[in-house]
């Protein structure tokens, strides 16, 4: 099998299965839990980083002011997709965070128009139609907003969106984007500390184990996939994509009893069928696009 696929496959997996870990830290207050994510994931990719002696995007960044701007925005959008995931989960809303992961997709079709002036082809606009009555269902028959999942979706779809215009790779912009955002990060975990109210090294050996491993729960899939996207044609990665949120979905009903009534079924239905639509019609033309390279080649 492709190495690609496969290391897509284990990023989507650990991604979806991630609710499990997070859950192991419920009694740990969610934006402690960020704090620590984000400390302990730069630990981590500045290993990676020695490991590799790959410093010289330090200079670029220091040298550009426009790439810090960007990246200041990337880092604001994922802090506030983070601490909202973690906390969506341990508050019992696995359920709805899947269902921003499962529209983050269309979402991200629709900047590409806005932003990128990119070309909406018309199956992908009755797929963004039909997911926005789907929302519209959840919001009419649940009796309120979906706003976890649409917080979730916007704050992802707009950091993919600027991590496509900005010069640094995936290593090196995570680098970037876990040093900006552990400058408050570690202050406000120093002043728990001193406090008496950490729970870091207070609470439990196992509860500081899964701590100080938020951070390779965090980076391992990043990576992961920004292997398989170098690999695999994006229409695959558009397929597999949905196994995070199907694993979370299947979780959060399932495993964790979340309820899950008519009115949200037929919300879900609605998004589904979206995206069923969205991936079909992607392998389709991605297949007409590699005919035709064959026969102009």
């Amino acid at each position: 099998m492709n190495r690609g696929i496969v290391a897509a496959v284990a990023a989507y997996t650990l991604w979806g299965l991630l609710p499990i870990f997070w859950k192991a830290l419920q009694a740990v207050p969610s934006l402690e839990i960020l704090c620590h994510r984000t400390v302990w994931s730069l630990v981590f990719v500045l290993l990676l980083l020695l490991a590799r002696r790959q410093w010289a995007w330090l200079r670029q960044a220091r040298r550009n002011p426009k790439i810090l701007l960007i990246f200041l925005g990337t880092t604001c959008l994922l802090g506030v997709n983070w601490f909202t995931y973690i906390w969506a989960v341990n508050s019992g809303h696995v359920v709805d965070s899947s269902l921003g992961y499962f529209i983050n997709p269309l979402i991200s079709v629709l900047l590409g128009v806005l932003f990128l002036r990119e070309r909406l082809r018309p199956w992908q606009g009755v797929a963004i139609a039909i997911a926005a009555a789907g929302v519209l269902l959840l919001t009419l028959g649940h009796g309120a907003f979906p706003w976890i999942a649409l917080t979730l979706a916007l704050t992802f779809a707009f950091y993919g969106l600027l991590r496509k215009i900005a010069p640094l790779g995936s290593l090196e912009g995570l680098s970037l984007e876990t040093a900006l955002l552990s400058l408050p990060a570690l202050g406000y975990l120093l002043y728990l500390q001193w406090a008496g109210t950490a729970s870091f090294g207070q609470v439990g050996a196992a509860t500081s184990m899964l701590l100080a491993l938020s951070g390779v729960a965090t980076a391992l899939p990043l990576l992961m996939f920004a292997y398989a996207a170098r690999r695999v044609t994006l229409a695959t990665v558009g397929v597999l994509q949905y196994i995070a949120p199907t694993l979370q979905f299947l979780l959060g009903v399932f495993v964790y009893g979340e309820p899950f009534g008519q009115a949200r079924l037929l919300g879900f239905v609605a998004i589904w069928t979206a995206l069923l639509i969205y991936s079909f019609e992607g392998l389709v033309v991605e297949r007409r696009q590699r005919a035709s390279a064959l026969s102009t080649g």
